[in-house]
């Protein structure tokens, strides 16, 4: 059976064509792909090559470390899973590992639920809430260290802080370390940490809110709903997917924190504030066991794989 002419035109240019029977014919384009790939990995070579240099090389050479006893400049001396035995059988890992749970746990409830609540605010008067939404979301953008500094003096053990001035106008004489005493020094920076993170759960909430179709909010009013019902009822269900995302994005952040703990605490008074993340910089940096840091630093490593992939495979499922 002979193809007409406009079948054989049509598939040379790759439009797709009908046949005689009205019928849509697509090109094939197999070829084209093959033909296409040498282009495409010539294109994406110099990625993989730059991540593999910064990303693989120094995860498998952090892996390959923690199976060694390396002490200073003295020789390496392999002790196989030693380091993490020893690791686990350290109270003061072990009270680590209570602290970052603490923080992170901590940081991630605190700045994604203020996060939330200030967009479903905002989400009822978006236009006059502009300006007080671009200033949440700029504390996001400061850089870890800068937030640290600002809050230092904020949280100064004397009288010149602002936070024991403030509470000395009610407290006549009030004066409190909040970052030397064990008791408090954690929960202060949990709350630098969480007004450093508000600003992306708000964005992201609100971008979920805004993208509710006008009509369901229209319909809900024409019914007599009031805002808190609607609120309630629609505005939160729906915007449960930057809520999820938001959740992620912190929880793995809170997780790897180390800055702002380096510029306020220095993992003290007496490691209350120490998480994984320090603790690690702690024996390899200033202890030199790098063995021993590689070994904590692989279990971070374990800890963030844990959370990142569920969320990915989920992410993935529901593209498909």
């Amino acid at each position: 059976m002979t193809r007409s002419v406009a079948e054989a035109v049509t598939d040379r240019s790759g439009v797709p064509s009908r046949a005689g029977g009205g019928q849509l014919r697509l090109p094939i384009t197999r070829g084209w792909r093959i033909k296409e790939a040498p282009a495409a990995w010539l294109l994406i070579a110099p990625v993989i090559i730059l991540f593999g240099i910064s990303v693989v090389y120094p995860l498998i050479d952090t892996i390959r470390l923690s199976f060694f006893d390396i002490k200073g400049l003295a020789p390496a001396k392999w002790v196989g899973i030693g380091n993490y035995v020893t690791l686990f059988n350290d109270p003061t890992f072990r009270g680590t590992l209570v602290t970052t749970l603490i923080f992170t746990l901590g940081t991630t409830a605190i700045s994604v639920s203020l996060g939330w609540a200030l967009a479903m605010l905002c989400a009822f008067a978006p236009v006059h809430t502009t300006p007080f939404r671009g200033m949440m979301f700029v504390t996001f953008g400061i850089s870890e260290a800068v937030s640290g500094y600002m809050w230092l003096n904020i949280l100064r053990p004397d009288k010149a802080g602002l936070l024991n001035a403030i509470i000395g106008i009610f407290i006549p004489g009030y004066a409190h370390s909040w970052l030397g005493d064990p008791n408090t020094a954690l929960w202060a920076l949990i709350f630098v940490a969480s007004w450093s993170g508000v600003g992306l759960p708000l964005m992201l909430c609100f971008a979920a809110v805004q993208s509710i179709p006008k009509t369901v909010l229209e319909a809900a009013y024409m019914d007599g709903a009031k805002p808190t019902s609607i609120m309630r009822h629609i505005m939160m269900p729906l915007s449960l997917p930057g809520v999820r995302v938001a959740i992620f994005i912190n929880l793995l952040g809170a997780l790897r924190a180390f800055d702002i703990i380096y510029v306020m605490t220095g993992g003290g008074p007496v490691r209350a504030t120490e998480t994984v993340g320090y603790f690690m910089y702690r024996e390899s940096m200033t202890q030199f066991k790098l063995g021993y840091g590689a070994a904590a630093t692989v279990v971070l490593l374990v800890a963030v794989l844990v959370i990142s992939i569920p969320a990915i495979i989920q992410r993935t499922a529901g593209a498909k």
